[in-house]
């Protein structure tokens, strides 16, 4: 089953006016099914190679007369990481023949990462992140129940067996571990790596101290922030800042950590059934997780996000800024009727947002209390934000 994807327009539209485009995303995210969605809408021929592939990689041992040989057709570079020198060739070869639509690139972490520098490719390639389904991208097909406690890589969510769900995730944990961030340039012990992605479980949702991550491990703080800006570079965590401006010293200046994919942190917490993950006692960290992840994603990086927490108590899970203006603040809520705080007014008086929510699991219809704060799902959120 394809599920059309919240960028496939505008990745079709970048392909008339830039002479690469490149889709950026986790692995197994669907990042091969866009771009061939994507390719058979073209009006030239295109071409797929998989760096995976044996044949393929050898093809690109002498890329530059490949190219000239399929110079009219578009072509698709899957697993791009694992030719980084590709890159001050593609410059060349665009240069050469600058035909907007020529190259997709897909990559299965940050440009950062794959050394894919603004000055490499600057003026020539557009950048896209695919993340995995947005309750967006399947809404009316699916309940969020199913997308909450699935999450949204396409195996997993697609997979109805939980045991054979499991094993699809336990198999890509594995692989993530032990293969893809050594190949990306993470040098740690893959033990330390193993150990230190499933204590980050225990911490979802909640501020990220890296000093006592590394002295339960046993390893230094700079060994714990290189592997963890690896899990942030290759998409499967996210970190969220702390807003702060000239409130000064009552703001807490500690990000706080998500596991970006709902079916990740759940299968990471043994959660295999909705019943399981109500009951559990990170119910309000995973809801919030799964919130903060759905708006983030949905809306781009049109905005900036943040979360807003003082020493004297107040706090809220995500406030999205438009420069220096506050759009919004976005407080998670698991209950059916939550009711105005001191918290939210103190938050509302601080920032001055132009909206403000509780993000609920389900309601009819957005609605407000306390004429500053509105009700809503995170679909009927995101809707309203847009």
């Amino acid at each position: 089953m394809y599920v059309t994807r919240k960028i496939e327009n505008q990745i079709i539209l970048q392909m008339k006016h830039f002479p690469s485009v490149v889709i950026l995303g986790s692995r197994q995210v669907g990042k091969t099914t866009l771009a061939k969605m994507i390719s058979s809408q073209l009006d030239n021929d295109s071409v797929y190679l998989d760096l995976e592939n044996p044949s393929d990689n050898f093809a690109l041992d002498h890329p530059v007369e490949f190219f000239n040989a399929v110079g009219n057709k578009a072509v698709i570079i899957d697993e791009i990481q694992r030719k980084p020198e590709l890159f001050p060739v593609l410059r060349s070869v665009i240069d050469s023949n600058r035909t907007n639509g020529r190259f997709i690139l897909l990559g299965s972490a940050s440009k950062d990462l794959l050394l894919m520098s603004n000055e490499t490719l600057a003026g020539r390639v557009v950048y896209n992140e695919l993340t995995p389904f947005l309750f967006k991208e399947l809404n009316p097909q699916s309940d969020f129940r199913v997308h909450w406690l699935r999450g949204g890589y396409p195996t997993a969510f697609f997979q109805n067996d939980y045991s054979m769900r499991n094993q699809w995730l336990r198999s890509f944990v594995s692989a993530y571990i032990e293969r893809d961030l050594r190949m990306l340039g993470l040098g740690s012990s893959p033990n330390d790596v193993q150990r230190l992605f499933y204590m980050l479980a225990s911490v979802h949702g909640s501020l990220l101290n890296y000093s006592t991550l590394a002295n339960s491990l046993g390893i230094s703080v700079p060994t714990v922030r290189n592997i963890i800006s690896y899990f942030e570079k290759s998409f499967i965590i996210r970190i969220i800042q702390p807003w702060f401006a000239n409130i000064g010293k009552r703001l807490i200046k500690t990000p706080k950590v998500y596991f970006r994919d709902s079916g990740i942190i759940n299968f990471m917490l043994g959660l295999n059934s909705f019943e399981n993950l109500l009951r559990h006692q990170m119910l309000g960290q995973l809801w919030e997780g799964y919130v903060i992840e759905n708006i983030i994603s949905t809306l781009g990086d049109q905005y900036q996000y943040y979360f807003y927490r003082t020493a004297d108590g107040a706090e809220c899970d995500l406030v999205i800024f438009e420069g220096s203006n506050c759009k919004a603040v976005v407080d998670a809520k698991f209950s059916p009727a939550p009711k105005s705080t001191r918290s939210m007014t103190t938050i509302i008086n601080d920032l001055k947002p132009r909206q403000s929510y509780f993000v609920v699991p389900e309601c009819n219809t957005p609605f407000s209390i306390g004429g500053d704060v509105t009700i809503a799902t995170p679909d009927q959120a995101i809707n309203l934000l847009r």
